[in-house]
């Protein structure tokens, strides 16, 4: 009788992992759903100022929890920028200033610890759709970094011999793009419905709307803002598609979702970039355009609705954050550079550092403290096919709150500014001793983490 009785049991648990519509899962730990555009501007969104796309679910999002306008990536450019997402460290301090290629031999050291791993080790099923960036190499995917599971184009998706992998398997060789962002969605809803019973944490990240951007057939031509509109109304549906699958099981009370971007828009790129807003520059640059996003946190019943955060808060947060509100354990044999932003979502308290350090290709460029801005002085470039020409231009000061677009520079008026600033970037660098300071040596705790057993 023993093995019919197993495999009854084993049936009753799997019509256990069913919920039905509007029955909610008992658990004290909240999923996670990480949504992550790709160059995306600060001016592409309706709840950032856009009044020509309509983006009806995201704005949502931002009605129904708390949007960011001082928000920022950690590099103007989206491997570093990933690294410090999902690690809370400046990508200075991993070694990781620049882009990784499908010929690159590195990516995210494995001695890194990803907040993957901190929420695997918690007991949530990790699963990340999309684009990953931070090495192509077996060594380096995302399944070597603490997810269960993966399904995405490892890297940008107008570099060489875009595929689409699933794990360590390369699953098809010919990606037709004008169907990723639907293929993301399917696989992210997908993974909802396979985690329902369990504490997930999703990370979705869109390679849209880096060039070459497509659409869907069912969305060219739907915005009446050319194929860039067309391109984020197809985002902001599939936002929508993932917040009605978790009201559909049930989970939107007890799920945490965040809508970000990468860096800023790729200007160069004219008609198939987005836009800035009322910021200077976009990517590859430390004016504002380059490195404030949008940022969403949305999450029913907890984080109060409607809110608008204007203090500084900074991608690397997120890890600390997501980490301790999952149960998981902070990593204490490294310096983390990020937050716990819970008491800013929650209207409980603030932010303690207002410091920022806008680094580019390994070299720190500016630095914000309160509300000002010092931007060190730049021998300007005369532009590339992938890069903007940029102007030379002097020491700058700003004061970001009167001079959001940075066009008055208030250096020579302010010179006892200027010290103060210079003195706390020169304290700042000086803090990080070597970078990249040679390989970390997981503590024993830490290693418990790469070897958590999956939920």
């Amino acid at each position: 009788m023993k093995p019919i009785l197993t495999t009854l049991l084993a049936i009753a648990g799997l019509l256990n992992d069913q919920i039905a519509p509007g029955q909610t899962r008992q658990t004290t730990k909240p999923n996670v759903v990480f949504i992550y555009a790709d160059d995306l501007g600060y001016g592409d969104l309706g709840c950032y100022g856009n009044q020509a796309i309509a983006t009806p679910n995201i704005d949502q999002l931002a009605r129904g929890g708390m949007r960011f306008t001082d928000f920022y990536s950690a590099s103007p450019v989206c491997s570093p920028s990933r690294a410090a997402l999902l690690t809370g460290r400046y990508p200075i301090r991993q070694g990781v200033n620049g882009v990784f290629f499908p010929d690159s031999y590195t990516g995210l050291d494995s001695a890194e610890v990803t907040l993957a791993e901190t929420l695997r080790g918690a007991g949530y099923r990790t699963g990340m759709v999309g684009k990953w960036q931070l090495g192509h190499l077996e060594a380096y995917r995302p399944v070597r970094h603490g997810f269960d599971s993966y399904f995405g184009i490892p890297y940008s998706n107008d570099m060489t011999s875009v595929v689409y992998l699933r794990n360590d398997h390369v699953e098809e060789y010919k990606v037709d793009q004008r169907y990723i962002t639907q293929r993301y969605t399917q696989e992210a809803l997908r993974f909802i419905d396979q985690n329902q019973k369990r504490p997930f944490f999703l990370y979705v990240a869109h390679n849209m709307p880096h060039i070459p951007i497509y659409a869907s057939p069912e969305f060219v031509g739907k915005s009446g803002q050319g194929l860039y509109g067309d391109v984020i109304q197809e985002l902001d549906w599939s936002v929508g598609e993932i917040m009605k699958k978790l009201r559909e099981r049930g989970l939107e009370e007890n799920t945490l979702v965040i809508f970000s971007s990468d860096n800023g828009p790729w200007l160069v790129m004219g008609e198939d970039a987005g836009s800035a807003g009322p910021l200077r520059e976009g990517k590859q640059t430390t004016f504002e355009g380059g490195m404030r996003v949008p940022a969403i946190a949305c999450w029913k019943g907890k984080i109060p609705a409607g809110k608008v955060n204007s203090d500084l808060a900074l991608m690397m947060d997120w890890f600390p954050t997501l980490t301790k509100l999952g149960g998981g354990r902070v990593p204490t044999d490294r310096p983390l550079d990020g937050e716990d932003l819970w008491p800013v979502l929650t209207g409980t308290g603030k932010r303690k550092a207002e410091q920022l350090a806008y680094y580019f290709n390994g070299k720190l460029e500016a630095f914000r403290l309160g509300d000002w801005k010092l931007k060190l002085p730049y021998g300007g470039n005369a532009g590339t096919p992938g890069m903007k020409a940029l102007a030379a231009h002097p020491l700058l000061l700003f004061n970001l709150r009167q001079d959001l677009g940075e066009q008055n520079n208030l250096a020579e008026q302010n010179p006892a500014k200027v010290q103060e600033l210079q003195t706390a970037m020169t304290a700042f660098g000086q803090s990080l001793g070597k970078v990249p300071p040679g390989k970390i040596q997981r503590s024993e705790a830490d290693k418990s983490l790469s070897k958590a057993r999956k939920p």
